[in-house]
């Protein structure tokens, strides 16, 4: 080694051989890493275009292109002359684009909302949420937008995902009259959309009344119209439209003039009246109080009108179609069932007393008694005494069958806020549905229309129209289309001529000579009726009255009740009075 060298006692040719066979080692590892991520990147590709390609292209999609609802027109309702009763007009709504914000923003915005549109923003929260917030489909949050609201968004600063749009609103133009018969609209229920899945968001269905009962044929079905928009959600251009199918109109029965009589007499009372014509079963008025204003429906309904519709009063309640002691009308009942069992003639006779002893209890006739008397003037005077003996001696098995011919237990509407319709009881029935025996005092009070003894307005108004038409009994129903069906025509109950002979010339002599003299002041044409006055576990007792007119050619039914109104010839008979002008045109309410 020559002086001034440095040796590390390496071999340079080693160093070299080693250098080589590491740079040949490198590159079939750099081609297996290289090799490995373009195997995960085609993965990815594949799981994004094949796997998943519909996914995220739908979604590329909904970041570009919106479907807007186009509400559907609900089919008018209107009464027999063409009244409208419920249309259409049109309105603004809020919608929101669940997607087009977080939840944390959502949350800040529903605050601004809630603050303009005088609601809680909870219930903002509440419809986002149940939509989803990815969702594409706008949420309509808000009906009938007020036009202070309307400025305020429109002047305000920009909410993303915020739409207002023209929308079709119900509208009563009578507000609170006939409200129980035509119900309201609002929102699908979970339930609704349950048994409805294509329903879209937002969908608007019959609630309570027609509106229900006939929502298939009033409802139309919703249209689309599919917009194409830029990053801020602004429109740019319109795609396709799916026109909205309008819902069909609806006539019914009802007559305006009589049922603004009719509703205007109640007065806002507790009660019901119900009008109908005797030939067909149509009903012409159906009213109940007091009442509510399906207006208040078509918008979000406050906190302070749902209370008052939870009132003690029980505005939502349809009393026309809840059952009531009938009392003294009961007697019509028991006259045919007495004459048509074989047992009584129509010229039979029996004493009256001032009271008379039933196992032990005391049963007192309307003051004292009336001699020995007949049907036609039993029932003018409407003597209790007479129709307990009836009672004891036919049965009430018999008292249940006529009942139920003239159409008790068997008049039903597909209306809502009812009960479950009249009730006749009998031994066999108490046992089973009361748990205790039949007892002699139950046919006594059975005969005349207290005790177990339930009817509705409903069907008392079928009950005197079968009387009225000569033994028929009608079917009640509300849309003018049935009128004239096969299985919609009266039915014969066979009621003998002589039954219904004494019974009229007994109805007629309550108005010239008895509880309904009022109805004989020479105002009206002569009618025919029977005045109750029912006892009730508290407070006064409900006046009660049937009856049609004119007594030469029978036109109308009219069935009253009044809760706690006391006798029924002085609350129950007036409103019947009041109706009956308004058919005869002796009325200055207008239609």
């Amino acid at each position: 080694m020559a002086s001034g060298q440095f040796s590390l006692g390496v071999n340079p040719s080693r160093f070299r051989v080693k250098s080589k066979l590491s740079r040949g080692n490198r590159a079939p590892i750099l081609l297996g890493v290289a090799t490995v991520s373009l195997s995960f990147i085609i993965l990815r590709l594949v799981q994004l275009q094949l796997v998943q390609g519909d996914y995220y292209h739908d979604r590329a999609q909904n970041n570009r292109i919106r479907p807007i609802p186009i509400v559907s027109d609900r089919g008018k309702i209107v009464d027999r002359y063409g009244q409208v009763l419920a249309a259409n007009q049109i309105t603004r709504s809020l919608y929101l684009y669940p997607r087009d914000q977080s939840k944390a923003d959502w949350e800040k915005s529903a605050e601004s909302l809630g603050k303009t549109l005088a609601i809680e923003p909870k219930k903002i929260l509440d419809e986002l949420e149940k939509a989803g917030y990815q969702s594409a489909v706008p949420v309509r949050v808000y009906r009938n937008l007020k036009p202070e609201a309307f400025v305020a968004l429109a002047e305000g600063a920009r909410i993303p995902g915020l739409e207002i749009q023209s929308d079709a609103s119900r509208v009563y133009p009578n507000g609170a009259m006939a409200a129980h018969l035509l119900g309201y609209i609002s929102e699908a229920t979970a339930e609704d959309v349950k048994k409805h899945p294509d329903f879209p968001a937002g969908m608007i269905v019959g609630q309570m009344g027609i509106e229900r009962s006939a929502d298939d044929e009033l409802r139309g079905t919703w249209g689309n119209r599919l917009i194409e928009v830029d990053a801020t959600g602004k429109e740019l251009h319109v795609l396709g439209i799916q026109q909205p199918v309008q819902g069909q109109p609806l006539q019914l029965t009802l007559d305006l003039k009589l049922q603004k009589a009719a509703e205007l007499a109640l007065a806002g009372r507790r009660g019901a009246a119900v009008v109908m014509d005797i030939k067909t079963g149509a009903i012409l008025a159906i009213a109940s109080a007091p009442t509510f204003d399906p207006n208040l429906f078509t918008r979000r309904i406050s906190q302070r009108d749902w209370d008052n519709l939870q009132s003690d009063d029980k505005p939502l309640i349809n009393r026309a179609l809840q059952a009531y002691p009938p009392a003294s009308t009961f007697k019509i009942v028991s006259t045919v069932a007495a004459l048509q069992s074989g047992q009584y003639e129509p010229n039979s006779t029996i004493p009256t007393f001032d009271s008379i002893n039933v196992g032990g209890t005391i049963f007192h006739e309307h003051g004292s008694s009336y001699g020995t008397i007949g049907f036609k003037y039993a029932l003018a005077v409407s003597s209790n005494t007479f129709f307990y003996q009836v009672g004891l001696k036919i049965g009430p098995e018999v008292i249940k069958k006529w009942g139920q011919n003239l159409g008790i237990t068997r008049s039903l509407l597909d209306l809502d806020g009812g009960g479950p319709g009249g009730y006749l009881p009998t031994p066999a029935s108490k046992e089973k549905d009361y748990k205790e025996p039949w007892y002699a005092g139950d046919a006594v009070t059975t005969a005349i229309g207290q005790g177990l003894v339930q009817v509705t307005p409903l069907e008392m108004a079928v009950m005197i129209s079968t009387i009225a038409n000569g033994g028929k009994r009608v079917k009640p129903h509300l849309l003018a289309s049935q009128t004239n069906l096969p299985q919609m025509q009266p039915e014969d109950t066979g009621i003998y001529p002589s039954t219904l002979k004494i019974l009229k010339e007994g109805l007629v002599a309550v108005v010239n000579e008895g509880t309904g003299q009022s109805l004989n002041d020479g105002s009206i044409p002569p009618t025919a009726g029977k005045t109750g006055t029912a006892e009730v576990s508290s407070g006064a007792d409900n006046a009660v009255y049937v009856g049609y007119g004119p007594v030469e050619n029978p036109q109308i039914g009219v069935a009253v009740v009044v809760e706690n109104g006391g006798f029924g010839a002085t609350s129950a008979v007036p409103i019947a009075h009041e109706i009956y002008k308004a058919f005869f045109g002796l009325s200055k309410i207008k239609k």
